[in-house]
């Protein structure tokens, strides 16, 4: 178990995850600091956590934010010299943003479906496409089969216009 008043805590937020790939490289490489691991959050950011001491945290910042602005743009860095033990499910966290979102994309998913099957069976339900002499209804706002309107035609030229935007 590692004791989270032992070390510091450095964080930089930047656009992209190449420029959080870069400056948790240059970050390593400057300084004797250990990467914890990367965040990404909504809008295209990208959290890296890095930690061990506070001199060695600040300079390796440093090193990272200009590292990562050369490729893209720096959002904000921080550092916090000796981080509270209630913060240690936040640092540590397996990439909680990600989870979260994936969690929502499947639940809309699910949602989409059901509204599609929803969808089918009402217009299951619906009576074919009627015909007069032969001709197919061509207008998909009053479904009259007097309406001489076609489907892409001006909606004023249907003869239930009026009608219809009330």
């Amino acid at each position: 178990m590692v004791k989270l008043e032992s070390f510091a805590l450095g964080l930089i937020e930047t656009i992209g995850l190449v420029a959080g790939i870069e400056a948790a490289d240059a970050a390593v490489k400057s300084s004797n600091v250990e990467v914890i691991g990367y965040e990404n959050s909504k809008g295209g950011t990208v959290v890296v956590k890095i930690k061990g001491d506070v001199g060695a945290v600040k300079a390796a910042i440093q090193a990272a934010s200009a590292s990562a602005a050369l490729v893209n743009k720096v959002v904000s860095t921080s550092i916090i010299p000796r981080p509270n033990s209630e913060l240690k499910n936040i640092i540590f966290a397996k990439n909680k943003a990600t989870t979260s979102l994936e969690s929502k994309k499947k639940v809309n998913k699910v949602e989409n479906e059901h509204k599609s099957n929803e969808e089918i069976k009402k217009v299951s339900n619906k009576k074919d496409i009627k015909t007069v002499e032969g001709k197919n209804i061509t207008c998909n706002l009053c479904m009259d089969l007097m309406c001489s309107r076609k489907k892409g035609e001006p909606r004023t030229s249907c003869i239930h216009f009026n009608e219809i935007k009330k």
